[in-house]
């Protein structure tokens, strides 16, 4: 048993002692432990932070290009708001020409209308002026007719001009002023 407490004490010893071969120990795992993280940094987190820079600034320039965008957007929207704007402004104006172009028409119609219609009425008046001496003719040749046809009767039966005047008064009695007149 005696060796077995100093088998066990050595081990218990050599556990929890600092010696030379646990310091040498200690220092190398520490050396490949920094060594490795050397390399670890190297071609893990070297790679890895570039990676995410390079995410970060392209974010960055998709945020900036975005908004970018957005103003480029907003500015073309106001633009063409401006133009519908400018554009109801313009057909209301080509309306307001178009009525008043119509306006003008219509007046040019009626006055022609007037103007031809005066025209008919003055060539109806005209008309019935030349009627009216025609029918006036007429009767002039019927007056001569029944003066020659009373002429004829007065010569035929020798009436005197007592008669004859009483014939004549009574025919242009009869006839009327009224007829010479108009």
């Amino acid at each position: 048993m005696g060796m077995l407490l100093e088998n066990g004490a050595e081990s218990m010893e050599r556990m929890f002692g600092l010696d030379l071969q646990l310091l040498f120990d200690s220092g190398l795992t520490l050396l490949a432990v920094f060594v490795l993280f050397l390399v670890a940094s190297n071609f893990l987190f070297n790679p890895v932070r570039k990676m995410l820079d390079g995410r970060k600034k392209r974010i960055e320039e998709d945020l900036t290009n975005a908004q970018n965008e957005k103003d480029a957007a907003e500015k073309m929207r106001a633009e063409y708001e401006a133009k519908i704007k400018d554009t109801d402004k313009e057909v209301e104006r080509i309306l307001a020409d178009a009525r008043k172009k119509a306006l003008d028409q219509e007046m040019k119609i009626v006055a022609d209308a007037r103007e031809e219609a005066a025209g008919i009425i003055k060539r109806a008046q005209d008309e019935a002026l030349l009627e009216k001496k025609k029918v006036a003719d007429e009767m002039k040749q019927e007056m001569i007719a029944v003066a020659s046809l009373m002429a004829g009767k007065v010569v035929a039966g020798n009436i005197d001009t007592t008669i004859q005047d009483s014939l004549i008064e009574d025919t242009l009695k009869e006839i009327g002023d009224s007829t010479w007149l108009s």
